[in-house]
């Protein structure tokens, strides 16, 4: 049986293909067409799914939506009569665009697949709390989701047991935990519902000096739900901000303009919110173990993508385990809605764990030796793998970055080892180089430690056997080692841990353990093949241009080494393009 999940039309536009309950491929649209957070129609995604499970659409058994649009054009329809006049602009902007395309979810989606079939609909929350739980080891474990908004919904708990969800609190727009996160994104400069990680890795370079701003901006209540101070918010009435000016009054600075000058004030700003979201995240959490009193939590949605909270959450709510879902953002619905289908609706039993996130395209070493000759490229042939890895460990040793492209693409935001920039964490200079001469970005933004597993409780402290595959987790470096691997601690002394293991793994973690037997220190620093404003690379053609164009000093695809460079190459040309753009389809505000 085959069932394909679909998420569109905001954006990390993405489709999932379950077959018999199992991932048979998963992808967002961004990283075909080369829209970074591409929000239209997922084309590309979709076909490659079918291809690489070698159906038509016609052999889809079930096709199912990752939200409820009616519903949420109900929110919006009810949100501009309530604020009416001011709401004035957004009717002009998302009217039109509902009423001429967006309403009609089931024909459009037909109409783009050439198909016929029924089209299901799965509310967006559900889907959330679908893709985390039924993609999880548990049998039993509380969910939490939280993001934007989806229809109603932007924060809910409840219980998974077996196949079975149920979510048992909400708490509704325009209360929401990650629209105060994006109205932090935009007030510190940077690009709503993109630049999130900013503020994470902004954080801990300032102070909690705004705190008690925050808490007059939102309130927290005994049982852990929230509410909003709405007079410090404009996503109630506006398509251009997210606040108001008694925001900027309140913190005495009006908004920063994009590129300028970052100052201690806005370190203090992103350390102080990052905080206060900190402490509504583990209150939240901490009624929901209260309240259910199980062992185990799972988390998705947007918010699940904020790695220092769920540390949190892990240590101070009272749950003993957790599991995220990798792609917890929009992209991640599909996933969530097929496993819905297939799991709770149609009551097959659980066959999908999430111990990976590689669904994506992978490509042969003909493939990759094919796409370097057409570029041109001047390349060598590693057939032994242990050669390889030799070398390429000795390169990250000697302080080269090297570009791995490696297996099936990733599913979701992270590269994990498949299409990563490597790079040796023990140099100290290591993090300013690669944010200056490769990504192109912002110096304070921090970089991964991956780690062999059996040895990631030596580096950081978390218990041994721990489990952390995807980036999600951000536990202390051990004070002994800050000193060993700089380049992957963070200016509080912290890491985004992945820890690697050869059965998920593979080549990259005998990479690891190969650079590991060579200096003594079985970690890399982990950073994904992309340069800034790009999606991360996915075919051969994007990895060698990237690689040409930036400050990376060795590739590695497949069996292939790449090591001269000639002229800079147009980013443009070749790129893949969406075959059919959607017609008319933008997203509008605040999911809408």
């Amino acid at each position: 049986m085959y069932v394909l999940g679909i998420s569109c039309f905001y954006h990390d536009a993405a489709a999932v293909l379950l077959r018999d309950g199992n991932v048979a491929a998963a992808a967002e649209e961004e990283r075909f067409n080369r829209q970074k957070h591409y929000h239209g129609f997922p084309v590309q995604a979709i076909a490659y799914c079918l291809r690489e499970a070698g159906i038509p659409i016609e052999a889809v058994d079930h096709l199912v939506f990752y939200e409820k649009p009616l519903t949420k054009f109900v929110r919006i329809l009810e949100t501009v009569l309530a604020e009416w006049p001011k709401t004035y602009g957004l009717w002009l902007k998302s009217m039109p665009l509902w009423l001429g395309a967006k309403l009609d979810h089931r024909r459009l989606i037909q109409k783009e697949l050439g198909t016929r079939q029924p089209i299901l609909f799965c509310a967006h929350h559900v889907s959330h709390a679908a893709s985390a739980f039924l993609a999880s080891e548990f049998e039993e474990a509380a969910i939490l989701t939280a993001d934007g908004v989806g229809e109603w919904a932007t924060t809910a708990w409840g219980v998974g047991r077996g196949t079975e969800l149920d979510l048992r609190q909400e708490i509704r727009f325009p209360h929401s935990i990650g629209l105060l996160y994006s109205a932090i994104t935009a007030y510190l400069g940077f690009r709503v519902n993109d630049a999130e990680w900013k503020v994470m890795g902004l954080a801990p370079y300032g102070r909690p000096r705004y705190v008690d701003q925050f808490r007059e901006i939102v309130h927290r209540k005994e049982d852990g739900s929230f509410r909003l101070n709405l007079k410090y918010f404009a996503h109630t009435y506006s398509t251009r901000r997210m606040f108001s000016r008694r925001w900027e009054r309140l913190f005495g600075r009006p908004t920063r303009r994009p590129e300028a000058e970052l100052t201690e004030f806005h370190a203090d700003v992103a350390h102080s919110g990052q905080k206060v979201v900190e402490e509504l995240l583990v209150g939240i959490a901490r009624h929901v173990h209260d309240a259910t009193r199980l062992d185990n939590i799972c988390i998705a949605g947007g918010v699940g993508l904020n790695s220092v909270a769920n540390w949190r959450i892990l240590q101070d709510s009272g749950f003993r385990r957790i599991f995220i879902q990798p792609a917890a953002g929009d992209s991640g619905g599909a996933l969530g809605a097929a496993l819905y289908v297939y799991n709770t609706v149609l009551g097959h039993p659980r066959a999908f764990v999430m111990r990976h996130a590689c669904f994506g395209p992978s490509f042969t070493d003909d493939q990759i030796r094919h796409a370097l000759d057409s570029a041109g490229a001047a390349y060598t042939v590693c057939d032994r793998e242990e050669a390889l890895l030799n070398q390429t460990a000795r390169w990250i040793a000697d302080g080269k970055v090297v570009g791995w492209f490696q297996g099936r693409m990733e599913f979701g935001p992270r590269a994990l080892g498949a299409r990563s920039l490597l790079a040796d964490p023990r140099n100290p200079r290591m993090k300013d180089i690669i944010n200056a001469k490769v990504k192109f970005r912002e110096s304070f933004r921090p970089f991964a430690p991956s780690v062999l597993k059996e040895c990631a409780h030596l580096y950081c402290e978390m218990p041994a056997g721990s489990d952390a595959p995807f980036m999600l987790l951000v536990p202390p470096v051990r004070p002994e080692m800050r000193s060993i691997i700089p380049a992957v601690t963070h200016q509080d002394g912290t890491g985004r841990v992945q820890t690697v293991t050869e059965e998920h793994n593979g080549r990259y973690y005998r990479l690891i353990r190969m650079f590991g037997n060579l200096t003594g220190v079985p970690v890399v620093l982990n950073t994904s093949f992309n340069v800034r404003g790009e999606p991360i690379v996915c075919t051969p053609e994007d990895a060698y241009r990237t690689f040409v164009n930036t400050g990376i000093d060795v590739l590695v695809m497949g069996n292939c080494l790449v090591t001269e460079k000639p002229g800079p190459i147009d980013f443009t040309r070749g790129m893949q393009r969406s075959v059919r753009l959607e017609q008319g389809v933008q997203p509008g505000v605040h999911g809408g």
